[in-house]
């Protein structure tokens, strides 16, 4: 569905400044603060509308009356949402703004994308922080958060579209963990303008899921496009200047392709490992220790997803799926790999 028609090549770019504008304004009030406000205020409001409802009850009023004003107030806030930033979603592609041509590609396109985004991360994978077993070095949350959340900075100035707030992203401390249950890494809440992360992300991801929370405050409300601003944050940007982002960057491209490559063409997926590490990989090779290095980050990052799977990341995923439908992502949760046709097109455009 095309909401705006051949008038969203003029709307958007004063809708997108001005989301931005909104946006940045209350980004710099609330990070006076180190911690999410969002986090707390979600829950002032949840113990209200609980509270009043236990009042009403008590009292004896009409609860009626309770649940016609929760649904005021809920069409309220999704029409600030609305308003204020979620026709984003409808914005022209990112790829425009970049002058990327990005299309249909084949299986051996995708193959080769998929083995140099491995490489890069392979060449970096021994030189980021890792503890005496080789699994990756928890790092500061904050530290890591101050470079993503100006990571946009110097790219902007070659792409006007990522210009915009660069405070720090912020800690979920209360809903951190439920949010991790509910099979998501991270949530960019509108209404105080905070990229959120919780502090339990994996390790791996950490540093590109905080740019892809960061994305979303600078307008960029597709999921895949939110991803593709993050690589190119992590890889690109300032923050690749830091080691652990331009890891994290290569190393999440090379998992979506690999899982696109699998997903599509899986009979290609063996082939690859076996050109790449061989059939029986030597461990003390150091040509393969950096791929192998980035096949163990892969699976220590499914494990630590692994102790969050249940009920409420089905209800979660369902209610996201759902949310993505809505803003005419027809992919749904599924739009978070498309990315993967951006990473091909990037690898293909810098290649040539």
């Amino acid at each position: 569905m095309v909401l705006f028609g051949n008038a969203g090549g003029s709307f958007f770019p004063g809708y997108r400044a001005f989301s931005k504008g909104i946006i940045g304004a209350l980004a710099a009030i609330t990070g006076i603060v180190p911690f999410s406000i969002a986090d707390w205020l979600t829950l002032a409001l949840i113990v209200f509308a609980l509270g009043a409802l236990i009042w009403c009850i008590a009292r004896k009023r009409s609860v009626v009356k309770w649940l016609a004003n929760t649904c005021v107030v809920l069409a309220a806030l999704v029409l600030i949402l609305v308003g204020s930033w979620g026709l984003n979603h409808y914005a022209p592609p990112l790829a425009d703004e970049l002058g990327l041509s990005v299309g249909a590609y084949s299986a051996d396109e995708l193959e080769e994308a998929t083995a140099y985004y491995w490489a890069q991360a392979a060449a970096l994978a021994q030189k980021v922080p890792r503890e005496s077993d080789m699994t990756l070095t928890r790092q500061d949350f904050h530290e890591l958060a101050a470079i993503a959340g100006s990571g946009y900075t110097s790219l902007a100035k070659t792409w006007g579209v990522f210009e915009g707030s660069s405070a720090p992203v912020k800690s979920l401390l209360l809903a951190g963990e439920p949010l991790l249950y509910s099979g998501h890494t991270g949530i960019f809440w509108p209404f105080t303008g905070e990229a959120n992360v919780p502090l339990n992300t994996a390790v791996a991801e950490m540093p590109f899921t905080q740019c892809h929370e960061a994305a979303h405050r600078l307008g960029i409300a597709s999921e895949q496009e939110a991803n593709f601003a993050a690589f190119l944050a992590c890889t690109e940007g300032d923050a690749s200047d830091d080691v652990r982002f331009a890891y994290a960057g290569y190393y999440n491209a090379f998992c979506y392709c690999l899982g696109a490559l699998g997903g599509n063409y899986p009979s290609r997926v063996e082939p690859l490992v076996s050109k790449t590490i061989g059939d029986k990989p030597d461990p003390k090779d150091p040509k393969t220790y950096g791929s192998r290095l980035v096949l163990y980050d892969r699976a220590m990052t499914q494990q630590h997803y692994a102790a969050y799977d249940g009920p409420a990341e089905e209800v979660g995923t369902a209610v996201n799926d759902a949310y993505l439908k809505t803003f005419d992502e027809e992919s749904g949760i599924k739009s978070y790999g498309e990315v993967v046709d951006y990473l091909i097109a990037w690898h293909l455009a810098s290649a040539s």
